[in-house]
């Protein structure tokens, strides 16, 4: 990503001019870390040196990072159900795909719900998934209540002792009330019978402060815990991640970046900071 490269670089030459502040704030903004948080990283250069520039720029990011646990919460003797939401477009079926093949290759076992019933694509797309990773889907018509999708899910879940539920929710935020009240009446069927123990935002990279955007809506409504972030790497814009965690306080706990199912990974702060100075 190395969004401050340029930052440094011009930091090492000892001579940076007003156009070329001018020019590293642009630079930095199209890299979607925001205007607020460039403009302090402008500020905060300009009273270093260029020898211990990466140091203190690399603890200033770090203290924007979430300290919150990246761990999936839950009792390791019960099920753990977590819900993937997220806009349509932004990989959400496909993270969860990823995710249940993440917690598979680590000897969990895991069971998955599509209840994102309003769109039949994404219920055949994670059957797709679930057939070459092995795993059993519970799935509804076409239409029909995600919250019964969601309790038949959990009920066989805990009848089997599944490590994971992991449920694909509906994303259609142009309908954002009746989403969101959706996303709602799936929460609390499934408290009647276990907790949720994890709901998981998915945000595109690519999107910005778009991203952002999405990201307190859903904060709001349902009460996110963590976030998988999607096309993350390779990516210039790479500054949302420091966005959306420093606005929230809630952490990054996975990233995706390709189409298999591999491409899939724990969000590891210290990589990622390093990651901007390449």
């Amino acid at each position: 990503m190395s969004l401050f490269r340029k930052l440094v670089s011009a930091l090492k030459a000892e001579s940076v001019s007003k156009e070329d502040w001018e020019v590293i704030r642009q630079q930095l903004i199209a890299t979607d870390l925001g205007v607020n948080l460039v403009d302090q990283v402008i500020e905060k250069s300009k009273s270093i040196k260029s020898d211990n520039a990466v140091d203190i720029i690399s603890t200033q990011v770090q203290s924007w990072l979430s300290d919150k646990s990246r761990q999936l919460a839950g009792d390791k003797n019960s099920t753990k159900t977590i819900l993937v939401v997220g806009v349509n477009g932004t990989g959400k079926t496909t993270s969860v795909a990823k995710l249940a093949n993440y917690l598979v290759k680590n000897g969990k076992s895991v069971l998955l719900a599509a209840a994102d019933t309003f769109r039949a694509a994404a219920t055949d797309q994670l059957q797709t998934w679930a057939r070459r990773i092995n795993i059993e889907v519970i799935s509804g018509s076409e239409n029909s209540d995600p919250a019964a999708v969601a309790f038949s899910a959990i009920t066989k879940a805990k009848a089997e002792n599944m490590d994971y539920l992991i449920i694909d929710t509906a994303g259609r935020l142009h309908t954002k009330q009746n989403l969101m009240d959706e996303l709602g009446k799936v929460v609390r069927v499934i408290k009647k019978q276990s907790t949720v123990d994890e709901i998981l935002l998915v945000i595109d990279a690519t999107t910005g402060q778009n991203g952002l955007n999405q990201a307190n809506v859903f904060i709001e409504a349902v009460g996110v815990t963590g976030f998988i972030v999607t096309k993350i790497d390779g990516s210039a814009k790479g500054g949302v991640a420091l966005a959306i965690e420093k606005s929230s306080g809630i952490p990054i706990k996975f990233i995706g970046s390709g189409e298999k199912l591999e491409d899939f990974e724990l969000f590891d702060p210290s990589t990622y900071i390093a990651g901007l100075f390449e």
